[in-house]
């Protein structure tokens, strides 16, 4: 199984911070925000007010007018790195084929209902209640016929696999941060095993528009902090009080090493290993000790037979209870080698891409090997007890590392852990 090696040879991301890998990653390394006061609608109902927004992207330059109307703008962010991301491999073919396969994640579960908000006024009795026939009769007027088409949780698939004609493996994930990560393990395993040569994985999300804001809002993971503007977002620090949401994509081109050097491309770095675990704790707490994480990290580690660890991309949720846990799972997982190894969070700069945000740590592990650099954590200060390993703080680090870890946690307690080593 382990003789086709898996190689990135391209990466396309859309964050608040820039479009393409070249924007966010030279943003991400100056230590610039995107977090801000969420500006698309009035969040004042909100404990959390806080977001990291794309306020000018234009789906058009990627999609086609019949496309934009049957997608969510988080749709549109995966098409968007999708198309960054085959054209960075020097893959941007409109028929690639059945031996590339196709796999995601995200978060989606409601179609765009932003435009049907007043209609509803309609369907109010004169008491003031719903009056469930008045639906019946105006439903047509109301909801729109490609509604359905368009809250479909795979949507992406479609958009993107008929856009460059992937017809190979693939496989939608639905979830926080794990999933995208997931879509990228699944799509390194396809290859592996001769499935696939090429894969498009990664995931995306729309998360701080009102729909996912109001159902995050309420369960006590975000920051209620917004006095604090953009340094309310906190892994690692004693300060710590929750994440704050952002919307974006990351899509990887994951190829067969041979494949990918006989046509000359650029290997970003190796995808070498992947596990899973889940804490099986109620949510949307998690384990205290990371027993879920710890699993993912080790199986990720020997599946790339590797025992050291350069780098950690770290899920950094900024919770008391995540970021310590995740510490301890790190410390189960590594042993006394936990403590060499440079630990940073990104998600103070770009914000917690949700279904996102495992796929991004994975090409920001990526651009790491491939640069040298890695990344500080934003408003890391005072370590929060029980987080003493080495978080990167205050600016960029010139580390050259050779083995780091992508890590993702999921809001039931999945977690996910990437190996990636150095290209050369």
């Amino acid at each position: 199984m382990n003789a086709r090696r898996v190689m990135i040879t391209g990466i396309g991301l859309v964050t608040a911070l820039g479009e393409g890998a070249d924007d966010t990653w030279s943003a991400i390394v100056a230590g610039r925000t995107a977090i801000g006061t969420l500006r698309a609608y009035d969040p004042s109902p909100l404990r959390t007010r806080l977001g990291a927004e794309i306020p000018d992207f234009d789906p058009s330059r990627f999609l086609s007018l019949r496309s934009m109307r049957t997608s969510t703008r988080g749709d549109q962010y995966g098409v968007a790195a999708a198309t960054l991301a085959l054209r960075d491999a020097g893959l941007e073919e409109r028929d690639l084929g059945h031996r590339t396969g196709l796999y995601l994640g995200g978060n989606k579960d409601i179609c765009q209902r932003d435009d049907s908000i007043a209609d509803m006024e309609a369907i109010r009795g004169a008491d003031g209640e719903p009056d469930m026939r008045r639906l019946g009769e105006l439903a047509r007027s109301i909801v729109p016929p490609l509604a359905y088409v368009e809250g479909l949780q795979n949507g992406g698939t479609y958009h993107i696999s008929s856009l460059f004609g992937l017809r190979g493996p693939n496989a939608f994930y639905a979830g926080a941060a794990d999933s995208g990560a997931t879509a990228i393990g699944r799509a390194m395993r396809a290859i592996r095993r001769g499935e696939a040569d090429i894969a498009v994985a990664g995931g995306y999300d729309d998360a701080t528009n009102w729909w996912a804001m109001a159902k995050l809002d309420g369960l006590g993971v975000l920051s209620p902090r917004n006095d604090l503007g953009d340094k309310a977002f906190r892994p690692f620090d004693r300060e710590h009080s929750g994440s704050v949401i952002g919307d974006g994509a990351a899509i990887l081109i994951l190829e067969e090493r041979d494949r990918a050097l006989r046509r000359g491309a650029r290997c970003y770095a190796e995808l070498a290993g992947y596990g899973m675990g889940n804490d099986c704790v109620r949510v949307p707490a998690s384990d205290r000790d990371g027993r879920g994480l710890a699993r993912a990290i080790s199986t990720a580690l020997s599946d790339a037979g590797a025992s050291a660890v350069d780098a950690v991309f770290s899920h950094g949720c900024a919770t008391a209870l995540g970021d310590a846990g995740e510490v301890r799972a790190l410390r189960t997982a590594l042993g006394p080698e936990a403590h060499r190894a440079a630990v940073t969070s990104v998600k103070p700069q770009t914000g917690h891409l949700v279904g996102g945000a495992g796929a991004l740590n994975a090409a920001l592990a990526g651009l790491a090997l491939d640069s040298g650099v890695v990344p500080a954590t934003g408003n890391h200060e005072t370590p929060a007890p029980g987080c003493d390993l080495d978080i990167v703080s205050g600016a960029a680090r010139q580390a050259n590392p050779r083995v780091a870890l992508a890590l993702a946690r999921g809001l039931e307690g999945q977690a996910v852990a990437l190996t990636l080593t150095a290209s050369n």
